[in-house]
């Protein structure tokens, strides 16, 4: 079952750079483009509970595609979060903090809140998925290694699963495996449905 059997309306339109949330979607056979904006504020109000701000950011990055989409297009924006005793990791501004943050997560259990929107023109819906990820605990030489050797920059929590860390620093994942990669693929599929 692919996209000629639903959705043959609407001209899919992906707005994220993420090679991951491209991946992903391509995955489920659906035929869409990409779309990108300048770089959206990812600000959100600091008294919103911290479970909704993937899906305020994701609701937020489609309000900005919004004046430029057509009729029969249904835009895909999303948001991941990584979340550690009450603190929201994003994506780090240096190496530093991107060594820093590794150095957090190590040994601890953390969640993975992916923010996920479908917008039209005329209709909106917005979900999210967690995930809880399990590190093992990490050396100071290999969490140096992995930012010296991967693009811990663009990704919340400064890691990407399915690079060489998440082969041997994650424990164990409770919850969608492609959440943590950046799109909970399962949800988006059953959503887009249901459409």
């Amino acid at each position: 079952m692919n996209q000629s059997s639903f959705l043959s309306h609407y001209q899919i339109i992906l707005a994220s750079n993420s090679p991951r949330r491209k991946e992903l979607l391509s995955g489920i056979d659906l035929q869409y483009e990409i779309r990108t904006l300048p770089d959206i504020d990812e600000s959100y109000p600091e008294t919103l509970p911290q479970e909704e701000v993937a899906v305020f950011l994701a609701r937020k990055k489609a309000s900005a595609y919004l004046p430029d989409l057509k009729e029969n297009e249904l835009l895909i924006t999303a948001d991941t979060i990584v979340l550690l005793d009450g603190m929201i990791l994003g994506k780090p501004v240096d190496k530093d903090e991107a060594k820093e943050m590794l150095l957090t997560l190590s040994g601890e259990t953390h969640r993975v809140i992916t923010g996920v929107c479908f917008t039209t023109e005329h209709k909106q819906i917005c979900f999210s998925d967690t995930a809880y990820v399990t590190f093992g605990t990490l050396s100071e030489e290999e969490i140096d290694y992995y930012v010296s050797k991967f693009s811990p920059m663009d990704k919340a929590g400064a890691y990407g699963v399915q690079e060489w860390i998440g082969y041997v620093a994650v424990e164990k994942i409770e919850g969608s495996y492609f959440n943590v990669m950046g799109l909970p693929i399962f949800k988006v599929y059953q959503e887009l449905k249901r459409f």
